[in-house]
């Protein structure tokens, strides 16, 4: 292999292309005539991926060579005071001035108690050298948060000033003057400390032309929590590992900082595609979470330890024997703005969604099946693929597009050899109420409007990838957002429909000739930031762009549909994200459950892996198992490599076509019950899939466990992700009743229960109390099925209780709310209108229930009779069948109701009686 192979392979392609390539995010592929050299580049490139370690990082060890001096000497105090005649509270702000005495620099302090429950602290330089950077708030927040919660003071010691807020007032802050700490207590209970050991250190700049000594760094500790989650994206532990000794501990932090890591290392702390520096801390009876709001390269380390400056206290509600968790964050620029977060992990997850924005609500297509290859290769191909789908009865939703399918990879461009009639094949794939998805390049307008991210003298950055010297459009500055999102309308962008969506790729941003293959960080973007200040927001002022575009091109607007690589805090307002170019091994479909799971903890519930893995080439087991798996995450897309073997479902052939077939079919016939729950996540910041100990916040065995999860609240899933597997023990939590979704099979026990899981069956189990709706009949794609009847399947616990457009914002939408309680199951709207006025509603009005299904019913029912709560006196028997009834304590025995034909409307209110 020649040393120079790079530049040889890059002067080829600009000796051979037509022209320069300006482009926004980085090619995967070179041109189709040098795909064999490229090939082999790519997997050269593979297997020596970059992996910055601290050592290459001097301010993270300027850091935590700082932590280890303060950890060393017993009678360290933090250099930084509170001067106590300097603070002053005036619009609900709680502001004063912090000083180093080592070097007498001056800070800013600010602390904001906010009406949505959380606090917020901010630090920042009071007389910089030049300005620091302060607008990562306006792309990740929804709007800067300046409301306050009522609060009052609190008689304290002269050196402590206390304040005490909540609805309740059984949550206070003591700011501590010298030396400077800020805790956050709950019911006389310390929660979350900010400078705890004396970490804090704001490194401030000596000469202006520097930026190697702009870092900030503060240790925030939580207090009797002995776990702690998020921080994505890590191919690591659901339950974050220590990072600075302990058992299994990492050697470095946990990194954030968006790279292009193909086939990225499993159980690590190395950064990935996204950054959410999101932190959640939970323990029985308390959940406490914070926010690092900052985009530069940022590093955290975990320490756990028994250890803690309250034991020798007078605490009655604090738990001496329970685990603290002690962390230290630092960052290469920018300020200190942090947001701490109290209150049940319900309430954490709305106040981080009202803060940061909750995750967009997608048309109903999204959440169905996507199928998608590097590359399919023409119009003709797309035919075929989309005829096999429906020869073998498997629904899909989107077909999509790599960038194969563009003329020299060009921007809102067609090969017109390869897809003579892009229109055409749309309008085709529509009739069958299917989308494409495409992911695109270039445009040579951004140079003329002068919207390309800078050299530091001013000219154009050109760096190298696939197709030779490219520059990045800086989508940080809004001139940039405005072309951009214009750019999707279907005047300018010839060849597209309202089927057409957008893929955001390589975002993060990757350029194979920067350091990490990413940008180098003097860079300059839009108002003359560097790119050090900002680089983990890149990806998302691209998506956020592109989303604005696809929402503008409609009249009225439609819901976008944009898959970015690359994310950050409020990338949920814009789209999905997937966890990159994996794998197709055992591990990697192990990896993606925690990986999935920690982004929906985090704010970020849309998101999926690649079934069967982007590379390498998956053996049919792993293929059906992958599938299984997928079919029970939120974003549910096949996606494979130019250079893997074909993978649509049916080439695998009988048993492992009908298996994955039967998986797909099962996805769709739950839709119903998907799109509910993303509907909650849109209006809550609950998570789509959720740890376990997220449902069962006081039960100690599942605050580790990352191998079940459960779908909204009703559906337990155990994917089957090792090899040759064909039982596995699953954690039945507390004494609830269970019922195994496919046979209805109670399960009553609070323990591990061995269960069969044949490679045709996932496992999974509807929880007690729950209420799911399906549609038992499926076809070719979910518009299709729009307006099928639905059915009930109700399971009953110990106690026998249990779209397209904008316009479900104005209260256009069928929110109901189905209960079963006292022998009675009601269906009663939750909608924002009533159904007179309510014009989706009306456009539905003939959906109706066609069957209900009753699990666990304590007495044999001998009439049933229906309600229509709107019309007094109006009642009408139904039609019923039993099966299975046996009222005694036989453990695999489930009293069944089965009732059909029913007909009974969604749009209704009504009421269906069981007497004895």
């Amino acid at each position: 292999i020649p040393d120079n192979l790079y530049e040889t392979l890059s002067a080829y392609v600009l000796q051979n292309s037509k022209q320069p390539l300006l482009i926004a995010e980085v090619l995967l592929i070179m041109e189709s005539f040098f795909i064999n050299t490229v090939d082999f580049f790519k997997s050269l490139f593979i297997t020596k991926q970059p992996s910055k370690s601290i050592e290459q990082s001097p301010f993270v060890r300027r850091h935590r060579s700082y932590a280890d001096k303060a950890s060393a000497n017993p009678s360290f105090l933090s250099p930084y005071s509170l001067i106590k005649d300097s603070i002053v509270i005036k619009d609900g702000i709680i502001s004063g001035c912090l000083i180093n005495s080592e070097n007498n620099v001056e800070y800013i302090f600010e602390l904001h108690i906010l009406e949505i429950g959380a606090v917020r602290i901010r630090i920042n330089e009071k007389n910089p050298l030049k300005p620091r950077y302060d607008k990562v708030k306006d792309w990740a927040l929804v709007e800067d948060p300046l409301n306050t919660l009522e609060y009052s003071h609190i008689p304290s010691k002269p050196e402590v000033s206390s304040f005490a807020f909540g609805k309740e007032k059984n949550q206070s802050i003591l700011i501590y003057h010298s030396p400077f700490r800020v805790e956050i207590w709950v019911d006389n209970i310390p929660t979350i400390i900010l400078n705890d050991r004396g970490f804090f250190n704001f490194e401030h700049l000596k000469e202006k032309d520097l930026n190697d000594s702009e870092s900030i760094g503060l240790d925030i500790s939580f207090p009797g929590f002995g776990h702690v989650y998020g921080i994505p994206e890590h191919a690591s532990e659901l339950s974050l590992k220590e990072t600075r000794g302990g058992n299994g501990a990492y050697t470095d932090p946990y990194r954030l900082y968006n790279l292009d890591v193909c086939k990225y290392k499993i159980d690590s702390p190395t950064s990935i595609y996204g950054s959410i520096p999101f932190m959640m801390a939970h323990r029985k009876g308390a959940s406490a979470a914070v926010l690092w709001l900052n985009a530069s390269e940022t590093w955290i380390d975990v320490i756990k330890s028994k250890e803690n400056k309250y034991d020798s206290s007078n605490l009655p509600n604090f738990d001496k024997s329970l685990n603290s968790t002690k962390t230290h964050w630092f960052s290469e620029s920018g300020i200190i703005d942090v947001f701490a977060f109290i209150g049940k992990p319900s309430e954490i997850f709305c106040q981080y969604g009202l803060l940061t924005g909750f995750t967009a609500l997608p048309q109903y297509f999204a959440i169905s099946y996507h199928q998608c290859r590097w590359n399919y290769l023409d119009q003709k191909d797309i035919a075929e693929v989309d005829e096999g789908f429906d020869r073998h009865d498997i629904p899909y939703d989107v077909i999509w597009l790599d960038i194969e399918h563009t003329d020299g990879k060009k921007y809102f461009t067609w090969d017109a050899d390869k897809f003579p009639d892009p229109e055409k094949m749309q309008k085709d794939l529509m009739k069958k109420g299917r989308k494409r998805d495409k992911n695109y390049y270039i445009y040579k307008e951004a140079s003329n409007l002068d919207l390309f991210v800078k050299e530091s003298n001013g000219q154009e950055y050109e760096g190298q990838c696939w197709p030779g010297i490219s520059s990045w459009i800086d989508y940080t500055n809004p001139s940039a957002q405005e072309w951009w999102s214009k750019k999707f309308a279907f005047d300018q962008y010839k060849g597209s429909t309202e089927s057409l969506f957008t893929w955001n790729d390589m975002n993060e941003p990757s350029t194979f000739s920067g350091p990490e293959i990413t940008m180098p960080k003097d860079l300059i973007h839009y108002g003359g930031w560097e790119h050090r200040d900002l680089h983990n927001i890149y990806g998302l002022s691209y998506h956020s762009a592109t989303a604005k575009g696809l929402i503008n091109r409609t009249d009225p607007p439609r819901r976008p549909f944009v898959l970015s690589r690359s994310f950050f805090v409020g990338s949920q307002r814009h789209g999905p994200i997937w966890v990159g170019d994996n794998a197709a091994s055992w591990d990697y479909l192990a990896i993606s459950v925690p990986m999935l799971l920690s982004l929906g903890i985090s704010g970020l519930p849309f998101s999926g892996s690649d079934v069967g893995g982007f590379l390498d080439d998956p053996k049919p087991e792993l293929m059906v198992r992958w599938y299984q798996a997928g079919a029970f995450q939120p974003f549910f897309r096949a996606h494979a490599h130019i250079d893997t073997k074909r993978r649509e479902p049916w080439l695998y052939g009988d048993p492992y076509t009908g298996y994955i077939r039967d998986i797909i079919r099962e996805r769709y016939s739950l839709l119903p019950l998907w799109y509910t729950i993303f509907h909650e996540a849109s209006t809550t910041g609950m998570p789509i899939i959720r740890p376990m100990f997220i449902i069962y916040p006081d039960d100690e065995k599942v605050f580790e466990m990352e191998d079940q999860y459960f779908v909204g609240n009703s559906l337990l899933i155990k994917p089957i992700v090792e090899e040759g597997q064909t039982s596995t023990e699953v954690y039945f939590s507390r004494n609830e009743i269970y019922y195994d979704y496919y046979t209805f099979e109670k399960i009553c026990k609070s323990s591990k229960v061995r269960i069969k899981a044949p490679l045709n069956k996932i496992p999974v189990f509807l929880r007690g109390g729950s209420i799911i709706t399906k549609r038992q009949k499926i076809r070719g794609s979910s518009s299709v099925m729009h307006l099928d009847p639905l059915t009930l399947v109700i399971a009953l616990n110990e106690n026998v209780n249990d779209g397209e457009t904008y316009d479900y914002e104005k209260g256009c939408f069928v929110y109901r709310q189905f209960t079963f309680s006292d022998g009675k199951l009601t269906s009663k709207s939750l909608s924002l209108s009533d159904n007179d006025n309510n014009i989706y509603a009306k456009s539905i009005s003939s959906v109706h229930v066609e069957q209900i299904i009753v699990l666990g019913l304590d007495m044999k029912p001998n009439k049933l009779l229906h309600y229509n709560n709107r019309t007094a006196n109006s009642n009408v028997e139904l039609q019923f069948d039993i099966k299975c009834f046996d009222t005694s304590s036989e453990v695999n025995t489930t009293n069944t109701v089965v009732i059909k034909g029913s007909n009974l409307f969604i749009t209704e209110d009504w009421t269906i009686e069981f007497l004895k």
